[in-house]
């Protein structure tokens, strides 16, 4: 019996030897634990870290980079399969029947680029040698018809080819701001939104093109032949031995354009007769363009904002493919060219609609100043990005 009570308390001691041996090794795993743990949290807070700075860099390094998709509302579109839903739109005219053989191909879309105008039966000459270029070159045509007068098209070759869109004396952004929204001209590589009173004698879109995206230009412009009618910016002149430029020199007149000289109109600048523009320029100009103010003075002024990236080497005037600028008064006026400087007036009635229409076009561009100056005020989250570049240039040129 004694002999069995010990050999009893001798496995009871073995028992408790062994365990607390277990405790023993449980409590050396638990500063292991303990290091691997840490280890773990700190490679996790450096990596979230890093990829917070690294966005915060990219911002501040393409502070113009647009968002080039809208986030779909789905709590609108819940009741939906999210398969079926379709963001975006475009323009091009569809058949209303089509062979079983090319039904597979309804989505594809052969026109990557646009050209929209406003236009008056006056002007259908010049429009016509206008359009027929575009389509040459495969792109979609929008015309705005400002008189009303669509009819009048229809004997033209490509006249069921384009869009036609009728609103009584309004004007090229009114237009745009209501009938090229980014959701719908998403599809197309560039949009071309020009005057109608451009001769294109020396002007080939596809060249254009092929010189645009050459130099990662996202705001541009056909330069203007120095014999044109009307001539605004001495920007926008052509120059004869370049292929394009992306500034001037100029130290006659009023604005004065020197190697000191930063922004438009001595560079990052385009007029708004024939400007052209990337997809993504385009959705940042868009917003751009206020509701009510529709003459858009003001405007090509701040386009260079747009330009998803530096102004001075994204925005640019094509020399090699240029444009005569006629100068019509189309838009509440004759219809026939004028002379540089001057603008008959009506001399039965002693109202001049060319002049109350200058006076509009002055009071809008008062209010756009007012409005970007205070929204410049109001918003402290924003730091105008050119300030930043000339800082830039201003350093390097002064350890050159």
């Amino acid at each position: 019996m004694k002999t069995f009570k010990s050999w009893d308390a001798l496995v009871k001691k073995r028992n408790a030897l062994s365990d607390g041996g277990n405790c023993g090794f449980k409590m050396k795993q638990l500063p292991f634990m303990g290091v691997i743990c840490t280890v773990m949290l700190f490679i996790v807070y450096r990596t979230t870290n890093y990829q917070y700075h690294k966005t915060e860099m990219e911002t501040k390094l393409h502070p113009f980079e647009a968002v080039k998709h809208y986030q779909l509302p789905s709590g609108k579109l819940k009741s939906l399969p999210h398969g079926i839903t379709q963001a975006h739109s475009d323009l091009e005219l569809r058949p209303l029947w089509s062979r079983s053989s090319s039904r597979s191909k309804v989505n594809v879309t052969t026109n990557k680029n646009l050209l929209a105008m406003p236009v008056g039966i006056k002007q259908k000459e010049n429009v016509d040698d206008v359009v027929q270029k575009f389509l040459a070159a495969n792109f979609s045509i929008i015309l705005f018809h400002y008189d009303g007068n669509v009819d009048g098209w229809w004997d033209l070759d490509w006249g069921d080819k384009a869009i036609h869109i009728v609103a009584h004396n309004q004007t090229k952004w009114w237009f745009a701001k209501r009938f090229l929204h980014p959701d719908i001209v998403s599809i197309y590589d560039y949009i071309f939104l020009w005057d109608e009173d451009l001769g294109v004698e020396h002007f080939d879109p596809r060249r254009y093109l092929e010189i645009v995206k050459s130099e990662g230009l996202e705001i541009s412009q056909p330069a203007l032949d120095p014999n044109s009618t009307e001539i605004h910016h001495r920007i926008t002149i052509r120059s004869r031995m370049k292929k394009f430029h992306r500034r001037v020199y100029d130290l006659r007149g009023k604005t004065k354009c020197s190697n000191a000289s930063e922004g438009p109109p001595c560079s990052g600048f385009v007029e708004g007769m024939a400007p052209v523009f990337s997809r993504s320029a385009w959705y940042c100009a868009w917003h751009l363009i206020q509701n009510d103010l529709v003459h858009g003075w003001g405007m090509d002024m701040k386009l260079g904002y747009c330009a998803q990236g530096d102004r001075s080497k994204k925005v640019g005037v094509i020399d090699s493919e240029y444009i005569v600028h006629k100068g019509i008064q189309s838009l509440g006026g004759s219809g026939h060219r004028t002379t540089r400087t001057t603008i008959k007036r009506h001399e039965a009635s002693g109202f001049d609609l060319r002049t109350e229409i200058r006076r509009q076009s002055t009071w809008e561009l008062k209010v756009f100043k007012e409005r970007w100056n205070q929204a410049v005020e109001e918003d402290k989250n924003w730091v105008d990005p050119f300030l930043r570049y000339q800082r830039r240039r201003k350093h390097k040129r002064q350890h050159i």
